[in-house]
């Protein structure tokens, strides 16, 4: 696989725990077989508990703290669905001010599953294309997004590039539009 990522950090946000696992875990996978180096970020230090679906999976050491990182230090970021991860991060004033800062800054995003619960909350949304798991189709609509029921969205409309897929079997599509998205984000 050609190495389109060299020199690009992606910052992976997720809670301490809910995380739907292969969420994680096939997209820091494609990073690094290109080339980039993936961070994990979290609000807490320590470990992360990843799921699969409801039943608790394996634990990752945490990288950086959300309150120590900075978006000048990430090329893009990766936001990893599961229902309680999104849902813990949006409550979190700093996890929803770094993930504003990406969009603030141009750099490209990409969220699946659930994970767009916290572009609602970081008000990212209004005018742009964009999926989800079904059941956050309202709350998107209801923030002025526009969604479809596709495997991957891609939308340039805003300040960055924003990429979002629905549900784990989105991710083939989802990891190889996201190399191809942010390996441009620096061309």
């Amino acid at each position: 696989m050609p190495e389109e990522l060299n020199n690009h950090t992606i910052a992976f946000l997720v809670a301490p725990e809910g995380t739907e696992q292969v969420e994680l875990t096939e997209p820091w996978k494609t990073v690094e077989a290109v080339g980039g180096a993936p961070t994990l970020v979290s609000t807490d230090d320590g470990t992360i508990q990843a799921f699969d679906h409801l039943d608790k999976a394996d634990t990752f050491p945490v990288d950086v703290t959300v309150a120590d990182a900075s978006v000048d230090d990430f090329d893009a970021l990766v936001l990893p669905g599961g229902v309680a991860n999104p849902d813990f991060l949006r409550t979190d004033e700093k996890a929803v001010a770094f993930i504003k800062a990406f969009f603030d800054a141009g750099k490209p995003v990409a969220a699946i599953c659930h994970a767009p619960w916290t572009l609602v909350e970081a008000d990212v949304v209004k005018g742009r294309d964009i999926t989800s798991y079904p059941s956050v189709r309202t709350d998107l609509r209801n923030a002025g997004a526009n969604w479809v029921d596709e495997e991957v969205v891609v939308d340039r409309s805003g300040p960055n590039t924003l990429i979002t897929s629905r549900n784990p079997d989105d991710l083939p599509a989802f990891n190889a539009t996201l190399v191809t998205e942010f390996a441009k984000s620096r061309a």
